[in-house]
């Protein structure tokens, strides 16, 4: 038995996955280019928790994009709001140490917090210049 074979992913055609793969793709460098934006004069700490934040708004707020992405490739799904409560801490730590659902959205999400915590982690502060003589 495969990996993930259960996940619905693979009830997708080819184009509806790659199409699914490409979006994922572009919300997940939204993230990591807001965070660079958002992070370039904070502290290291700021930046971390910046980067926390971030990951819980993507995965209260992401189900949205993504449901509406399936209206676009599935007939008669009706226009909704699927959005529910924001995530609480126990269901993010579930997340980041792969013990929620083993899905490939769990995991991938999983995978975009540890990519946000490594560059709040790794990226360095910048200090604007001063025109001050």
């Amino acid at each position: 038995m495969t990996p993930y074979a259960e996940d619905s992913f693979h009830t997708l055609s080819t184009g509806g996955q790659i199409g699914l793969v490409a979006l994922s793709v572009m919300l997940s460098l939204a993230c990591l280019a807001l965070l660079w934006w958002a992070g370039r004069r904070l502290s290291r700490v700021q930046r971390v928790l910046l980067a926390i934040v971030l990951f819980a708004g993507f995965v209260w707020l992401s189900p949205q994009v993504y449901y509406e992405y399936y209206r676009l490739i599935i007939d008669g799904l009706p226009a909704q709001n699927v959005i529910r409560q924001p995530p609480d801490g126990q269901s993010l730590l579930r997340l980041m140490t792969f013990r929620s659902a083993a899905t490939l959205s769990d995991h991938g999400k999983a995978v975009l917090g540890w990519a946000l915590i490594a560059q709040a982690v790794l990226q360095r502060r910048r200090f604007s210049k001063s025109t001050d003589g």
